[in-house]
């Protein structure tokens, strides 16, 4: 299977290529060479080292030069990168996570409740939401596996994966500094330094810190403070001792303090409750009675231990430890007038062991092994104030211990057919402690109501198995087949309200997709045209889902207030072709992107002993979706050169909540970004970057609570430039 020189072609090309030709004087036909041979990316997604075309799975990774260049400043800019993608801030926040992978993800950040799209760290799984959308410096590449990864990822990978890969310990010291300077007041600071330590190449280090902030993008008329802004401060920090060529063992800190204030959301009608009030022309300005509170610490710390046994086997042990604290302020009817006013608490502890077994001997067959042990406790208190009358509280703890066994292996049946199989095998239990009260006024000091009050413990099982076969049809073109199963916990609802509504304090269930998938990698016209396809059938079983319920909290007969309640929804069928394209027509230009067409529809969501499945439509799931970028590069005679980059991206309409509402759903709609960057030298960079130049005004969600009159929407950001030097070194 001689793929080497096609893996180097293809995985750079879809990357937008780095190693152009970079002498001003190369002739044209050496230029069309450079432009298809660059510099090989090597992926991690089967958990060893790859080209990305060798891997049989739909799988997109950016190395940190097609980063820079596609401006992606944390994990949201890559919505439209990837296909089938949706990724955003959750509602009111800066830094908590919505991630969606073909149409198969989670949207409630309370905890008790996971996602659906796995984040990792380096090998670290990030258990919550909060913090999770992790900004974006000092990065070696960020990897996006769609579909299930059940059989080698520690945990929720339903949907998919995004690992997050930082820069690794070099030797040879270097770094960097830069500083970006924009509207609406950005003014980013980023620093890195590496290298070994009193010229032993045995024990090196890094450090990387950020301090990221921006105005708002709107005000709180009433107090006149920003909403919408953006302050954190993050560091990065990863020390090695590499004591033998086949020893190492490194640790890493991580930390981020988000300061930031609230998320401004847009009042899409009056509300009923406060007729004084008409809805805000603008989209981000707020009339929050509430504190501009909304704040997020998150910290980690790691070792990874690597041995080569001998020239077949391999070792590789990570433990890990993560935890969070986030203080929120909710105010869901964004008006002084306290309506729907909700103080949040969330807290998290993670730790987290992996002992991974790699064998590679030269022959026919290779593999991985693998178990994992994750031990969480998250918690936390939401206080509630409706209407300055009704006072309420949920708190509790929801424990996990998950333990996994997994196995993943490679076989060559002939030199151009290739048989890959793996299972996971999961023993998860979940014991939730949930106190749930009302209370006589806003100081929660007096209960006078308990609305749940239980212990309970439930188990989960699971065995999620995968097989694929790949073949190598011409040295330029592999086509394969796979089938897997993904998995995902059920647990319980923290926020049950079991004396109203009894069903809510039992657990809900685990779900379940089971996912087909036949895809090609290919190359055409002497490697200059690069086409990687992918089409998929998912049977999606016990769709966990976040809903509002209204009910009578006096007795008087009338539905006053309201709960956050889950439920399983049935089934569901998501079928989708993806399409990821780059070419490369000369030396100067590249064109790359992606197409995506995903078509979800429920077959069974019973409500009150009906099937609604056809009034139901899948969150977060457009049906048409891709992204353009067209860079033109010109070198320059002293060694540097100029880029410029225009892209366009379009997502057709979506539904971002579970209510379906008419008003939330947002219409299809287009972003232009463009950028120009000057590389004077090796050392010395400007770049001038815009996001969203035409200001396009689209909503990312919202909540739709028709009891509290509550109908907002949250926008993504306006139109953004900004200019970065940075220095290298």
């Amino acid at each position: 299977m001689n793929r080497k020189h096609l893996s180097i072609a293809i995985t750079c090309a879809l990357l937008a290529p780095s190693a152009w030709a970079q002498d001003a004087g190369t002739t044209a036909a050496q230029g069309e060479r450079a432009a298809a041979t660059l510099d090989a990316v090597t992926v991690t997604a089967r958990k060893r080292e790859e080209t990305l075309q060798e891997v049989p799975v739909a799988v997109t990774a950016f190395t940190a030069d097609a980063l820079d260049r596609l401006d992606v400043e944390d994990l949201s800019d890559l919505d439209a990168q990837v296909p089938n993608l949706t990724i955003y801030a959750a509602r009111g926040s800066s830094s908590t996570v919505t991630a969606y992978i073909r149409g198969i993800g989670q949207s409630d950040p309370l905890w008790g409740v996971d996602p659906g799209v796995g984040i990792y760290l380096d090998d670290v799984y990030i258990a919550r939401p909060q913090g999770a959308l992790l900004d974006v410096f000092d990065v070696d590449r960020i990897e996006v596996l769609r579909g299930p990864q059940g059989t080698l990822y520690g945990k929720n990978t339903i949907g998919g994966a995004i690992k997050y890969i930082s820069r690794g310990l070099p030797a040879s010291t270097d770094g960097f500094a830069s500083v970006t300077a924009g509207t609406n007041g950005q003014l980013d600071v980023k620093a890195a330094l590496g290298g070994s330590f009193g010229g032993n190449d045995a024990l090196r280090g890094r450090i990387s810190v950020a301090s990221l902030n921006r105005d708002g993008y709107g005000e709180n008329r009433i107090t006149k403070q920003d909403v919408s802004d953006k302050e954190i401060l993050t560091l990065r920090a990863e020390l090695g001792a590499y004591v033998s060529d086949d020893f190492d063992i490194r640790f890493a800190y991580d930390w981020m303090d988000d300061q930031s204030g609230v998320r401004g959301a847009k009042m899409l009608a009056p509300n009923p409750f406060a007729p004084g009030y008409a809805p805000l022309d603008d989209r981000y300005d707020v009339r929050n009675g509430m504190p501009n509170v909304n704040d997020t610490d998150m910290q980690g710390l790691s070792a990874t231990a690597n041995w080569r046994v001998n020239d077949d086997w391999s070792a590789k042990y990570v433990i890990a430890k993560r935890e969070s604290d986030t203080e929120t302020n909710i105010d869901f009817d964004t008006l002084p007038n306290t309506i729907a006013d909700v103080k949040a608490f969330y807290s998290d502890e993670q730790v987290s062991n992996e002992l991974q077994v790699n064998y590679d001997a030269g022959g026919r067959a290779r593999g991985v092994m693998g178990l994992y042990w994750f031990d969480g406790e998250a918690g936390g208190q939401v206080l509630n104030n409706f209407f300055g009358l009704l006072f309420g509280d949920t708190q509790g703890t929801v424990y996990t211990e998950s333990f996994a066994l997994y196995a993943d292996w490679t076989f060559d049946l002939t030199d151009r057919l290739q048989l890959d199989v793996g299972a996971r095998y999961t023993d998860e239990d979940k014991r939730a402690d949930v106190l749930n009260r009302g209370y006589s006024d806003a100081t929660y000091t007096t209960p006078i109501s308990v609305a749940a009050d239980f212990d309970k413990t439930i188990n989960f099982k699971n065995t999620s198995p995968k097989v694929s076969l790949d073949y190598q049809v011409t040295p330029d073109i592999m086509v394969y087949g796979a089938a897997s199963r993904g998995f995902k916990s059920g647990g319980y609802n923290i926020r049950a309200q079991a004396t109203a509504v009894p069903r809510s304090a039992e657990p809900f269930d685990d779900e379940v997709v089971d996912s087909y998938e036949v895809g090609s990698k290919m190359a055409f016209l002497d490697q200059t045209l690069f086409l990687n396809l992918a089409a998929f059938h998912n049977r999606y079983k016990d769709i966990q889902l976040s809903v509002f319920t209204a009910f009578d909290a006096d007795g008087d007969g009338v539905e006053d207030s309201f709960f956050g309640d889950f439920t399983n929804a049935g089934e569901g069928t998501v079928n989708g072709v993806e399409v990821e394209y780059q070419w490369l027509p000369s030396q100067h230009w590249a064109i790359s992107g992606n197409l995506a067409w995903l078509d979800a529809e429920y077959d069974e969501f019973i409500t009150n002993g009906v099937n609604v499945a056809d009034s139901q439509e899948f969150t977060n799931a457009p049906e048409f979706s891709g992204a353009i970028n067209v860079e033109y590069r010109l070198p320059l005679a002293n060694g540097g050169d100029v880029s410029t980059r225009v892209g366009y991206s379009y997502q057709s309409e979506v539904y971002p909540t579970t209510d379906l509402s008419e008003a939330i759903r947002q219409d299809g709609y287009g972003l232009l970004n463009a950028g120009v960057i000057w590389r004077a030298n090796d050392t010395w960079s400007l770049s001038l970057q815009g996001k969203n130049l035409l200001d396009e005004e689209y909503r990312t969600t919202g909540y739709n609570i028709p009891v509290l009159g509550v109908l907002t929407g949250f926008y993504g950001p306006p139109r953004e430039v900004s200019l970065t030097a940075r220095y290298d070194f």
